[in-house]
């Protein structure tokens, strides 16, 4: 009870402070258009949807993804060290490697990673224009690793130049610069990123670790679009990234966690070609997308690599017929890890998939089923429905069923470092279904809207690395409920509200499962004036259950806040201001690993 009112609080001051503004004024917002479900959707009549702008990117001055997931209702994030430590996402209580990360459609999954995991440690912001984020299993979508749920990024397209600098506490700088043309026939835009920070201590400072571990990172990127003709255009863009992080970690002879000499490398870069045409009344994607990651560890002078590389080729129809909306098409996934161990594997997936949207004003009805015939672990299909009826007086209620699929990753495949005696047994997919609810209001005037979402998700054959080899014996659950709200308040003020209660268990074993707190809560408070803006976030979570090396422990709750703030200077220069960890909280995201405390950022940004 003490931590539920604890949250509560943190999310009941910022209204607190809000509530003398609030004004008549009425505001008229278009609807919020969701683009990762294949056919464009209104993310009020999808459940699990949310989207995350550029403006609200720069509001909260997020720097890395990391730090806006966070306010995202039933996403969790486990992060070992501040700056470039390992950084996972678990949704709605599922594993990381159950999260599909696209960015421009290109998935950027690690296939070497053991989970087949996204390494959100060194995801910078800069070049990012949106993040969609669905939650609950949409392998009918986009097949494997999408039990959880999908984060899609989009990138900028630039129109002019642009320029960015930053610094402040730990000896951080960072700058950006881009440049790009952008009309109705083509658009090509280019653009550059650099982080570099000596930071703190991955290890906890106050468990006697004082060896800095800093990161270095950098972001290099483009993107085009042709129209030759009214029917016909070709689109792609290109992303690299490379970063130096310096890492702690478990030295002899007490082998717990405390400042090393480690560090770890990474280089990867993703990408997409498309070409879309008009042909026998459908519109016509033909897209090839790749990714590419290496990734070495250098502990005790000695490095351990790993690669994976994954391509994808796929063809989409779409087509609408009065109130029907629909799409087919057919995809060719191919990937391949290789392990430091000398290992190498390569896996691949040929699939069908179609779905359709029916759109009569106040219902909303979408299906779509995938069938997905794995080279090496056989065949599945998935589908998943959707409903949202719009009743009277401004309330949306709608629902969801969903299925999914995550195929064994290559570590797994190989069986990597398995010391059982053979014959090892036959891996499965996992698969796992779930469904939602969900009431949404919206006041008429767009001013206010909220949405509350209960659910349930279940994965069954769940891979664990048991006596020596892996096999399929966990099944998991995941009850959840979900609540979000923003309002504009009056007098420049807005406010966005989210919480979520996440039970989430080992149906095996019956324990909580780990790194994911059961409350968390954040509260966002807006001020826009004519020069002057500003923004205070305060985010909270309760205690988790985590891994303390051969035990469980529980990493202690915490309530922390964040304010941002920019100053117009004139129509190209507006100056900035961050001061994070407001009240100079000593916490923890992950048993072990600390966070800064109180720190301060200041900046320019250049827009012509």
């Amino acid at each position: 009870m003490k931590r539920s009112i604890l949250l509560a609080s943190a999310a009941l001051s910022v209204v607190a402070i809000a509530a003398p503004a609030m004004a008549e004024d009425a505001v008229q917002v278009s609807d919020v258009v969701v683009t990762a479900t294949r056919l464009p959707a209104i993310v009020a009549d999808t459940p699990g949807a949310r989207v995350i702008d550029s403006q609200t990117i720069e509001q909260h001055g997020a720097v890395f993804a990391a730090d806006i997931l966070t306010t995202v209702p039933g996403l969790s994030i486990a992060r070992t060290g501040a700056f470039g430590g390992l950084t996972q996402v678990r949704m709605r209580g599922a594993a990381p490697g159950k999260t599909l990360v696209l960015v421009d459609g290109a998935p950027v999954n690690d296939p070497a990673e053991i989970n087949g995991a996204f390494d959100f440690g060194s995801f910078e912001l800069a070049d990012i224009d949106r993040i969609e984020v669905l939650s609950g299993p949409q392998s009918s979508l986009w097949g494997s690793d999408a039990i959880g749920g999908v984060i899609s990024f989009t990138t900028q397209e630039v129109q002019g130049m642009r320029a960015e600098a930053e610094a402040g506490s730990f000896s951080t700088v960072r700058g950006r610069l881009s440049a790009g043309v952008a009309n109705d026939k083509y658009a090509f835009g280019a653009y550059v990123s650099r982080f570099e920070t000596d930071g703190i201590s991955a290890a906890d400072e106050r468990d006697g670790n004082t060896e800095r571990d800093g990161l270095r990172n950098t972001t290099v990127g483009a993107k085009g679009r042709y129209a030759f003709n009214d029917t016909t255009k070709i689109d792609g863009s290109v992303r690299w990234v490379k970063s130096h992080v310096e890492i702690d970690g478990f030295p002899a002879p007490n082998y717990s966690l405390a400042d090393t000499d480690d560090t770890a490398d990474s280089e990867q870069w993703s990408g997409f070609a498309r070409v879309t045409t008009q042909a026998f009344g459908l519109k016509h994607q033909f897209s090839v997308s790749a990714s590419d990651i290496e990734r070495t560890t250098y502990s005790g002078g000695a490095g351990s690599t790993f690669s994976g590389d994954r391509q994808v080729y796929r063809w989409q129809a779409d087509g609408k017929t009065q109130n029907i909306a629909y799409a087919f098409g057919a995809e060719r996934e191919e990937s391949k890890g290789d392990l430091s161990t000398g290992l190498s594997r390569d896996l691949g997936t040929t699939s069908v998939f179609g779905m359709a949207q029916y759109d009569a004003g106040a219902l909303n009805l979408t299906g779509g089923l995938r069938y997905d015939d794995t080279d090496d672990f056989g065949s599945k299909t998935t589908g998943r429905v959707s409903a949202a009826y719009h009743l009277n007086g401004g309330f949306t209620v709608s629902g969801a069923y969903g299925t999914g699929f995550k195929a064994p990753t290559v570590v797994q495949a190989l069986c990597d470092w398995c010391y059982a005696p053979k014959p090892w047994p036959e891996l499965k997919p996992e698969t796992a279904d779930s469904v939602e609810l969900a009431l949404g209001w919206a006041s008429p005037d767009g001013r206010f809207d909220g949405r509350a979402t209960v659910y349930r998700l279940n994965i069954e054959n769940q891979i664990s690395y048991v006596a020596g080899r892996y096999i399929n014996i966990a099944k998991t659950r995941s009850d959840g409920v979900e609540l979000e709200g923003s309002a504009r308040l009056g007098a420049g003020f807005d406010l966005t509200l989210a919480y979520a209660w996440t039970d989430a268990t080992d149906r095996t074993t019956g324990a909580r499962l780990l790194r994911v707190p059961e409350n968390t809560a954040s509260a966002t408070l807006g001020w826009t004036g004519e020069r002057l803006s500003g923004t205070l976030t305060v985010r909270a979570e309760d205690d988790q259950d985590d891994s303390g090396g051969f035990s469980t422990v529980v990493r202690k709750g915490f309530v922390t806040g964040n304010l941002n703030a920019a100053y117009v200077l004139t129509d190209n220069i507006t100056l900035t201001a961050r001061i994070e960890n407001l009240t100079d909280k000593h916490y923890q995201q992950v048993f072990g690993y600390g966070e800064p405390g109180r720190s301060g950022y200041v900046g320019i940004r250049l827009r012509y």
